[in-house]
């Protein structure tokens, strides 16, 4: 018999193995490296192509499959002798059933050469993947039972009111500054697709177009705290911003967020363009009013439809340098759309109670700490699957491939680690793995079109 955490383990690794398969092949399918070894399933006949062969990344692919399939039919072994349910034996036999199909699809792709194969061979790909990351999901809720994230460190205490910060620190405080980084790499990525497709920026216009989106940022962040300042003050996370803690005076800040939509705005139109600058308007909107006013305090859904005030930088960034939405800006904007409920229902769980107290129906508050894991892994699989889509409608190689696949794996430890441990510290640590994953990957978006 093997324990669930031993088989767990397995059909992780086998998941990974999987997308790596995914990714590989659609950079293989855009470089048309397929069609380096013209037969299959030998290479030209030959069953080892040396590294220096032209043909090796075509035959790479295909010992990853052989290795792929290995893994699947261990997984499928395993899951019955481990103590799992009959659902997950099912899901993972479902898997190996089409894993064949999607073999023959392959080499019908490099025998054939139809157009359309090349599509049929990722879909069915993307649904054996998604197969083993429910069977993974099911297989986590079969070895943990209890549905509660633990307390394993107190939460933090508000700090003292009595003592703000400085008018400045207050200020800037209020401009979220920590969002900042993250969401300028995002309109860097979108910017640097779009001159990969053939677009040109200047230094200025680019510079203009992150100035832009930080003072807009800011604006957001501001009005969020004047909406927010009761419902924080309940809040051990918040209770010590400016606003809660009487630091700034909110008709101050209501003045301060003005300025900032009204600099934000001048440095778009002046510097940038009309669209960059209409888009960096509408997301101000959607995060000050329609996320924070609307969404926030009414839906469980909140984190989900709000995602899409985080797709916008990648849109804005292509339109600084084409003056229009493309293709590759949209399939960015869906991968942070989709990253996002899984990047913040691991803070949610750390601060369940707090948004408890003060009345927002984040998931773990409304539907339990089971569902918010199962969501967690839904999203974080949709994910992968749309950086992937990335490969395909950009010029985008190996090095994308690798970091990917290597960030992509560290996420996955972490979501695991959170379903075995339960504990707030897994939370957080999931929650910082997802930043350094869509960090690293639109870091390497941007070397990579560039180089």
């Amino acid at each position: 018999m093997i324990d669930t955490r031993r088989f767990t383990s397995l059909l992780a690794v086998t998941a990974v193995a999987t997308y790596v398969l995914i990714i590989v092949g659609a950079t293989v399918s855009v470089r048309d490296l397929a069609t380096a070894c013209g037969t299959w399933p030998t290479c030209d006949g030959a069953f080892v192509v040396a590294p220096w062969d032209e043909a090796f990344v075509a035959w790479g692919h295909r010992l990853a499959a052989l290795l792929t399939g290995i893994l699947l039919v261990s997984s499928v072994v395993a899951s019955f002798v481990a103590d799992v349910s009959r659902r997950v034996r099912l899901t993972v036999a479902a898997a190996l059933v089409l894993y064949p199909a999607q073999v023959a699809i392959g080499g019908l792709t490099v025998l054939l050469g139809q157009s359309f194969l090349p599509g049929v061979h990722l879909g069915v790909a993307m649904v054996i993947f998604t197969l083993l990351l429910v069977a993974l999901t099911w297989a986590l809720e079969d070895g943990t039972p209890d549905d509660t994230v633990g307390d394993d460190e107190p939460s933090a205490e508000p700090k003292d009111a009595g003592s703000p910060d400085s008018t400045i620190r207050a200020y800037l405080t209020m401009t979220k500054p920590r969002l900042m980084w993250l969401l300028c790499l995002v309109a860097v990525a979108g910017m640097a697709l779009a001159v990969a497709a053939g677009g040109t920026v200047s230094l200025s216009a680019a510079v203009a177009t992150l100035a832009g989106g930080c003072l807009a940022i800011g604006a957001s962040g501001t009005f969020n705290n004047v909406i927010e300042r009761d419902r924080d003050r309940r809040m051990a996370r918040t209770a010590d911003r400016p606003l809660p803690n009487d630091s700034v005076p909110v008709r101050n800040a209501l003045v301060f967020g003005a300025a900032l939509v009204v600099a934000s705005a001048a440095v778009m139109v002046a510097f940038v363009n009309l669209l960059a600058a209409a888009l960096t308007m509408l997301a101000i909107v959607f995060y000050s009013l329609v996320y924070t006013v609307v969404l926030k305090p009414h839906t469980d859904q909140n984190v989900v439809i709000g995602g899409a005030v985080g797709a916008l930088p990648a849109l804005i960034g292509w339109s600084a340098v084409t003056g229009g939405v493309g293709v590759p800006a949209l399939v960015l904007g869906v991968v942070i759309f989709l990253w996002t409920p899984a990047h913040f229902y691991n803070l949610a769980l750390v601060y369940k109670d707090d948004y408890a107290r003060a009345d927002i129906p984040m998931l773990p508050v409304v539907r339990g700490d089971e569902t918010t894991l199962r969501h967690i892994n839904a999203y974080f699989g949709a994910t992968l699957l749309s950086v992937t889509l990335l490969a395909y409608v950009s010029p985008l190689g190996w090095l994308f491939a690798a970091v990917t696949v290597v960030v992509g794996a560290v996420f996955l430890y972490y979501v695991v680690d959170l379903h075995r441990r339960r504990t707030r510290a897994a939370a957080l640590r999931a929650f910082h793995s997802s930043n350094a994953f869509l960090g690293a990957v639109m870091v390497v978006i941007a070397v990579e079109t560039v180089i």
